[in-house]
This record gives C-alpha cells, sequence and structure tokens, in this order.
C-alpha cells in the first residue's frame, strides 16, 4: 500500500487534523466536621462512596476531625456532585448532619 493513499484517507475521514481536546474542570469534595456525626460513620462513607482504602478513610476522617475539614477527593464536578448527594442522603437517613460542600 502507498502513502499517498494512506493520507488521502485520513484527510477524507477527518483524523489527519489534530482537535485539541479539553479535560473538564475538577472539583474538590470537602467534608466539615460537626459535633454530632460519628468518625465511624466518615470513615466508612469514605470507604464505601469514595472508594478509599481504610487506612486512607481513617487519616481523612482525623484530618476533618482535627482541622475541622478536609479535602477528601477531587473529581469532575457531576461525579463531584453526584458523590456530595449520596453521601448527605447516606448521612441524613443515619441521622448525621455532616455537612459537604464542592469547591
Amino acid at each position: 500500500m502507498s502513502n499517498t493513499s494512506s493520507q488521502s484517507e485520513e484527510k477524507s475521514s477527518g483524523f489527519a487534523e489534530e482537535t485539541p481536546v479539553e479535560l473538564p474542570p475538577e472539583s474538590k469534595v470537602i467534608f466539615y466536621n460537626d459535633d454530632f456525626t460519628t468518625m465511624e460513620f466518615v470513615t466508612e462513607v469514605l470507604v464505601s462512596i469514595f472508594n478509599k482504602s481504610h487506612e486512607e478513610a481513617e487519616a481523612l476522617m482525623m484530618e476533618v476531625h482535627t482541622n475541622g475539614s478536609a479535602v477528601v477527593g477531587t473529581y469532575t464536578y457531576d461525579i463531584a456532585i453526584s458523590r456530595k448527594r449520596l453521601t448527605i442522603s447516606i448521612a441524613r437517613k443515619n441521622g448525621f448532619p455532616l455537612r459537604v460542600e464542592i469547591e
């Protein structure tokens, strides 16, 4: 096969031109400390919803407890908002006022 026919196929298919691909902006999911949500609940949410290892979840939970807040993950906006809503829904069902924000 000659190089010429390959190049003409690329031009006709539109793949020869490079188009820049923009990645969607990422959003931070932030947990805030309160006096009611248990450390165990926060750790479990971080494992089950945010896919953290148990060790990583405990470290993040302690950061929230000690510093008042912590970024628990950075995701595209759609994923961040979905995880926030799911977390808040589960927290409320369990009687916890956990505050989660997207930045």
